[in-house]
Order: structure tokens, then sequence, then C-alpha cells
């Protein structure tokens, strides 16, 4: 168990601000086997997937990449400090379809510095700061971008409804 994130969860804030809304909701064809989900931002999801130590994933059912999930960050700590950097999860799981630019016109647009100056926002992440003891990540895209190309996306185990549902033979060779 992540007792960073055991420590989050006892904090009282309302992570919807950030994109990570604590709560029960149902897994979806493409959360992978094993995964212990620790946030929400509308159907989009955060998870820790066992046999991948603390690292965490972002769960993305309508991707505009070619994975429906891919890692964001090497640890819980590390999370945090990129939600710091960007205000938001928002920012986090569109980086793997973005190239620098769109990257750094997305979080200086004003719709998005207007968003994280919201009080709301700024109190999450004020909490979050003092106490996590997190700092930001001052390169949030080259951090993000250097773990995703790395990454062995053949070992994550999906269930046989996310190759059904995409229309991909299942990797164990029955029908469905």
């Amino acid at each position: 168990m992540n007792m960073l994130y055991e420590k989050y969860k006892n904090l009282t804030i309302d992570g919807s601000w950030i994109g990570l809304e604590l709560g029960e909701e149902t897994p979806y064809f493409c959360t992978p086997i094993g995964a212990e989900i620790i946030g929400w931002d509308n159907g989009i999801h955060y998870c820790f997937i066992k046999g991948f130590g603390d690292m965490v994933f972002c769960v993305n059912p309508e991707t505009c990449c070619d994975y429906n999930v891919y890692p964001i960050a090497r640890n819980f700590f590390d999370f945090l400090g990129l939600i710091l950097a960007t205000g938001n999860t928002n920012t986090l799981q569109q980086i793997i379809w973005w190239d620098k630019k769109m990257f750094d016109d997305f979080v200086n647009s004003p719709e998005e510095r207007e968003y994280r100056l919201r009080p709301e926002v700024n109190g999450v992440l004020n909490t979050i700061r003092k106490e996590m003891d997190a700092a930001l990540i001052d390169t949030p895209f080259e951090y993000i971008k250097d773990l995703q190309s790395n990454f062995p996306y053949e070992k994550i185990s999906f269930t046989n409804e996310y190759y059904d549902t995409l229309g991909i033979e299942r990797p164990d060779g029955t029908e469905p």
C-alpha cells in the first residue's frame, strides 16, 4: 500500500478541483487488471497497477493516442509535483499526444491561467504543498515524455473485455 497516497486520502480537500476526485466509480473496459484506482477526472482515472511499483498511470477510455493506459509519474510524490507544476491532472493526461508547443500553448492559455488562479484550486494546491511536503516538478512535459518513451506498454494486462471492445485478438487465443 502506498503510504503517501493514504496520507493524501486523509486530507480534507476537494480533489475535483485538480482532477483527482476520490470516488467509488466503476472501472472501465480499459482499466487494467490489478489496478488500484486513486482518483477520477470525469471518465479519466488514475491508478497504480500491481507489478509496476508506485508508478501512477492514466486510464483514458477515449484516448487520442495509441494507448488507453499510460504512465504519467514514477511515483505518487512525483505525481503530486506534476500536479503542482500544471495545476491539475487534465494537462498531464494530454501530454502523451502533445508536442512541446501544444503543451506550452495550453498551459499558457488565458483559460488555464485563469483556472489555476481560482481560490478553490489554489487552496487545494497549497494544502498539498504544505501537508504532503510536495514540490513542483520544473519540467513536467519533459518528465512525462521521458517516462513514456521507454515504457513497456505490452506488459500491462487487460481483461478480455478490453480486447473485445477494441476488436483486438485476445492474447490467450480464446474467442469472445
